[in-house]
């Protein structure tokens, strides 16, 4: 789906680790806001199958799976990463982006786009950290957790550390903060 070049996209990963250079991606989840409304109705949701930079699948380490919970049998019929890729370019078209810590996800994403000949080139990028750096700035923890307590908002069952789960969220706050600060 194309957006109307007014959307902001909310957008989410789970990774097999910290390092976009060493690391894979395992699941992208994603929601649309049009109008100031989330469109749930739309998500963007996908399991991918992590691959290394010659294109080998690789393990999910344990420590990842416990952060997660996405196992190596869940990735094993999934796409590729070079699959997935161009399809979400698709579905969000020029849309801003937001992400709790964009640059970590945004990172992960602009070095996949690279190893596959693809550009990732969002036209913006919004951080919730940053917005809730502005919004609390006596505050000394802006992790996703402490902005949702802060907001009063909750994760859905299992959905903490899933993309899904973790872009609900993050959509609320979200709008939530542009509320707070003021911002269109």
């Amino acid at each position: 789906m194309r957006n109307t070049g007014d959307d902001t996209v909310v957008f989410d990963l789970e990774t097999t680790g910290l390092s976009p250079q060493r690391d894979g991606i395992v699941e992208i989840g994603a929601l649309r806001i049009r109008g100031g409304r989330v469109m749930a109705e739309e998500p963007y949701q996908t399991l991918v199958r992590p691959q290394n930079s010659l294109g080998e699948t690789v393990m999910i380490p344990w420590q990842a799976q416990r952060v997660h919970g996405i196992s190596d049998d869940m990735v094993a019929g999934a796409p590729s990463i070079a699959e997935v890729l161009p399809e979400f370019l698709e579905w969000a078209g020029d849309a801003t982006l937001v992400a709790h810590n964009i640059g970590f996800d945004s990172g992960f994403m602009r070095v996949a786009a690279e190893r596959h000949g693809l550009v990732w080139a969002p036209q913006r990028e919004v951080c919730t950290v940053q917005l809730s750096r502005r919004a609390f700035p006596r505050e000394r923890r802006h992790n996703l957790d402490s902005l949702a307590g802060r907001l009063g908002l909750s994760f859905s069952e299992g959905g903490r550390h899933r993309s899904l789960g973790d872009v609900e969220v993050t959509a609320a706050a979200y709008l939530r903060l542009l509320e707070m600060l003021g911002e269109a």
